[in-house]
């Protein structure tokens, strides 16, 4: 029987390759967790998939799992989180999938965060020389949404005019666990070009800018379909997880849910804000921290209470990791890829593999001993 009393979190996160959960107490003891693989599509070079119905069910089914670990019912949580990977989920009006490929099939309806199918139109994007450039270290990439968003204006119009909204793997989990359409400033700050430092709820975004790239109906719209109300992470959404929600996950309705983050964003602010040597965190401390969060990508995190304009380098972010400082970043896209590739181009992978399989380990973990 548990003891909690209410006061036990889950924190979600879908990285590139799977969805985790983990059940923690206050205090950041984690009592159970779990992990399932998502699918992906590579429907040609450069373009990589995924479905929102598939990660949503390996959500449900990691929670599930994690609060069997636990030994935890519903009525001992007091609230969830959600980050996940920077990758642009598509929907129609009747929050259905709307396909993002070549193949036309609906149930392909996020391009991944690697995705690099939109190489010309952010080439395109950065001849203009736009202002809201310098806020990405003057380039943008084709990993940001607004290349991809010019993309599929541009090569799949039905997918364009059938979409009602676009949005961040992080904020649609969100979304499909609250019913309320609130997107997050650590998503939109650092992969659409919103300008945090503007303001939340919509007074961030660029007219000009969207019109100058080729979405100005966007603008026209009042960026209605990629967020008009942004919130701080962590500031709790709606009135919690809906009933349908609820009944995915095995937890009550009206379960907290708080705004979402990116998952290396996520990492990046339990790393800074770690204690050393029992000495408490302050900004001044935080000016000389850099954290690096690996997985598929690695990725370097820092922050200053000043914006810092560096080119070729992410940022400078008003509050997208840290409230009231400024986040700059940079990395590597594929160096968690790299070490897969390596690994499972190799002569011995099938048999390493078959090894794993039977002795219930990961390769990587096989390699590790």
């Amino acid at each position: 029987m548990s003891t909690t009393g209410g006061r036990l979190f889950i924190g979600i996160d879908v990285g590139t390759g799977s969805a985790r959960a983990g059940v923690f107490t206050a205090n950041g003891q984690m009592l159970g967790s779990s992990s399932h693989p998502i699918r992906m599509w590579k429907p040609k070079p450069d373009f990589v998939e995924q479905s929102s119905g598939d990660i949503w069910q390996a959500c449900a089914r990691v929670v599930r799992e994690a609060m069997r670990q636990a030994g935890a019912s519903a009525a001992d949580v007091a609230g969830i989180g959600f980050d996940a990977t920077c990758s642009l989920v598509a929907l129609d009006a009747h929050d259905q999938p709307v396909s993002v490929s070549p193949t036309g099939n609906d149930e392909q309806n996020i391009i991944v965060w690697m995705d690099h199918r939109s190489i010309p139109q952010a080439e395109r994007i950065n001849r203009t020389k736009h202002p809201v450039l310098k806020y990405v270290g003057g380039v943008i990439s084709p990993e940001m949404q607004t290349p991809k968003l010019l993309w599929l204006k541009e090569n799949l119009p039905s997918t364009w005019k059938r979409t009602t909204r676009f949005l961040d793997l992080p904020d649609y989990l969100t979304y499909r666990a609250t019913g309320d359409d609130t997107r997050s400033l650590c998503t939109t700050v650092c992969k659409w070009t919103y300008l945090g430092h503007k303001g939340n709820d919509g007074a961030g975004w660029d007219a000009d800018y969207f019109k100058k790239i080729g979405l100005e109906d966007l603008a026209r719209e009042g960026f209605q379909r990629i967020g008009r109300r942004v919130r701080p992470m962590g500031e709790p959404i709606g009135q919690g997880l809906t009933e349908k929600a609820a009944a995915d996950f095995g937890l009550k309705p009206g379960t907290p849910v708080g705004v979402s983050i990116i998952d290396a964003h996520a990492g990046g602010l339990g790393l800074l804000g770690a204690p050393i040597g029992g000495s408490k965190v302050t900004t001044k401390a935080l000016g000389s921290r850099l954290a690096l969060i690996g997985g598929t990508s690695s990725c370097h995190m820092a922050v200053s209470p000043e914006p810092r304009y560096i080119r070729g380098i992410w940022g400078p972010y008003f509050s997208a990791m840290i409230p009231g400082l400024w986040l700059t970043e940079g990395g590597q896209s594929a160096t968690g890829a790299l070490i897969d590739h390596v690994i499972f181009s190799h002569a011995a992978a099938a048999p390493l593999q078959a090894e794993a399989e039977k002795v219930k380990k990961t390769i990587y973990q096989l390699l590790n001993e």
